[in-house]
């Protein structure tokens, strides 16, 4: 991974990896120490943690070293207090720095400020995922190198990114797409680029991007006063409010109006369609990511809000959840989790043979209608969004809703050869935002051929008709339909806790649960399940953008 893109990703996405104005929880800096004190290592010292001299790293970890000790010498004569950011920075290199020798003197360091009488937080998660155990994440080998880079170009390598990991193919072109929406020039400010996502990632109570996305937005010069609720916001960006909540939720019924409303002469503040198109993007980005956010189960960052306390261990007894996995007996489930795979393995030879039988266009459709309108129910967790979410969000009760619910009228499909990625998406958005249907295409591309020509314990399987149907399926959620597919392999391959992980991620991802994801492929690995969520996010970009840019077509006409 080249470090030219790296550098920013995380930082814009994240907040910086130095203590310049955002702490990692993303409030700003007056709000970061109870004591008000400003001891700490320098922004330079933790910045030379990033450098790729070797040397010059090394010089860089005993200067935060003598820094620390220097503040806790300090703190014992009543002069000086080791401040609550420098304490958050270095529990998060102790827990995600690839760079052993920072993420070992980290954890030294807070050993002693402890010993010494220093209230240390301490992680609440061991792991990035609440879904895959860390060590279980190490034993799927996630590429060194990729993470290294991403911690060397931005001083921080985040949940997002270790997850990722598993797949550094994807993971690459995902960063530097991320990186032009962000960070490269572009028709939006950088701070308001950040503020759309945090409104669009709000909408999908996913505070895990809204705290990311406002660390940015601040790191870039933002107004603190527009966290604090959507009508802080200038009029231009609440403007956007209905796009963005269609967009997340109902994207099909999208017209040329509501680009109209945005971007004709009068209309009061005026986008320019170069402008909207960048937002668009980015909001379509942010949903997606949430998607992916909760189909993993990422826990808050180390040194965000709800990612640590400064509480010790409760020894009292912590009651599972009720929608944890309940315990099965092993044996019985690794029968049943062999026997899933055999039936799969089979189906999947099977339609690979009948692929040169013909069928009707009409029983084409038949099965696409018959897919589409199938009942698939999704859990209802409904609980509070956090407050900070609450406040960024508008008409919250609209959510998403079955294409074609039964007995009602469902809006017009879209048939993928009227208006496609490949034939007119690609062009306009590239025509619009240059490079950026490019860098959009590559990950499509890359996320739609990855495979590894494995399947569970199996090696050597060709699994292109179960990505194919995984991402049709998706497809046929959102109304498109591809009059070439027999969406009867949907069924066949697909198997019913499948198809309620994908809708509940693809359609409503804050409410996927740790058992809806161990429901499924219960005999597959954690990169094969995280592969699947890659193929979801990526699926739901491109259906929500289709819509988009297609009454954005017809607007320009």
């Amino acid at each position: 991974m080249a470090s030219n893109y790296g550098v920013g990703v995380i930082r814009q996405a994240n907040g910086d990896s130095t203590p310049r104005r955002v702490s990692g929880s993303g409030r700003s800096r007056r709000h970061r120490s109870e004591s008000g004190s400003d001891a700490g290592p320098s922004v330079k010292t933790l910045s030379r943690l990033c450098s790729r001299d070797d040397d010059e790293r090394a010089a860089a970890l005993e200067e935060l070293s003598q820094g620390v000790r220097m503040c806790l010498e300090q703190d014992r004569c009543g002069s000086a207090e080791l401040d609550t950011e420098t304490l958050l920075h270095l529990l998060r290199l102790s827990h995600s720095c690839p760079l052993r020798e920072v993420r070992e003197r980290a954890t030294e360091l807070l050993r002693i400020a402890k010993e010494q009488g220093v209230k240390v937080p301490r992680a609440l998660a061991s792991g990035p995922s609440a879904f895959i155990t860390a060590k279980e994440m190490l034993k799927e080998g996630p590429d060194q190198d990729i993470l290294i880079e991403s911690f060397l170009s931005s001083g921080r390598v985040n949940h997002i990114t270790m997850v990722m990991a598993l797949h550094p193919a994807y993971l690459s072109c995902f960063l530097k797409t991320q990186h032009a929406l962000l960070a490269l020039d572009g028709p939006l400010p950088h701070h308001w680029r950040h503020y759309i996502a945090v409104m669009a990632a709000a909408r999908h109570h996913c505070l895990y991007l809204v705290q990311q996305h406002s660390a940015g937005f601040l790191e870039a010069g933002g107004d603190e006063s527009w966290l604090s609720g959507i009508d802080f916001a200038p009029t231009k960006l609440r403007s956007l409010q209905t796009l963005n909540k269609l967009l997340a939720h109902r994207p099909w019924l999208i017209t040329q109006q509501h680009i109209q409303q945005l971007v004709c002469p009068g209309a009061e503040p005026r986008w320019s369609l170069a402008e909207l198109i960048h937002a668009v993007v980015l909001m379509a980005h942010a949903h997606s990511l949430c998607s992916f956010v909760w189909g993993c189960g990422l826990n808050p960052e180390p040194d965000h809000s709800g990612g640590y306390t400064f509480q010790p261990p409760s020894v009292a007894h912590i009651p599972r959840s009720p929608h944890s996995p309940a315990h099965e007996d092993g044996r019985q489930e690794l029968c049943d989790g062999v026997m899933e795979v055999e039936v799969l393995m089979k189906r999947m030879a099977e339609l690979q043979q009948q692929q040169e039988e013909e069928c009707t266009q009409e029983e084409m459709v038949t099965r696409f209608e018959r897919e589409r309108s199938e009942s698939i129910p999704t859990a209802v967790v409904w609980e509070a969004p956090p407050e900070l979410v609450v406040r960024l969000v508008e008409d919250p009760e609209f959510r998403y809703e079955d294409f074609a619910p039964r007995g009602e009228q469902a809006p017009p499909t879209m048939r993928a050869q009227d208006y496609s990625w490949e034939d007119h998406g690609f062009s306009l958005v590239n025509r619009l935002l240059p490079d950026m249907g490019q860098f959009l295409d590559e990950k499509f591309q890359v996320v739609s051929n990855l495979t590894y020509h494995r399947m569970a314990m199996h090696e050597g399987v060709d699994t292109h008709t179960l990505r194919k149907a995984l991402w049709n399926y998706i497809h046929c959620l959102y109304g498109i339909r591809y009059d070439d597919y027999d969406y009867g392999s949907v069924n066949v391959l697909l198997e019913r806790a499948l198809k309620v992980f994908v809708k509940t991620m693809a359609c409503h991802p804050e409410q996927t649960t740790t058992r809806i994801y161990h429901a499924f492929w219960r005999h597959f690995r954690h990169s094969e399940k995280v592969h699947a969520n890659l193929i979801v996010m990526e699926a739901r970009l491109q259906a929500a953008l289709l819509y988009t840019l297609r009454a954005i077509t017809y607007y320009m006409r």
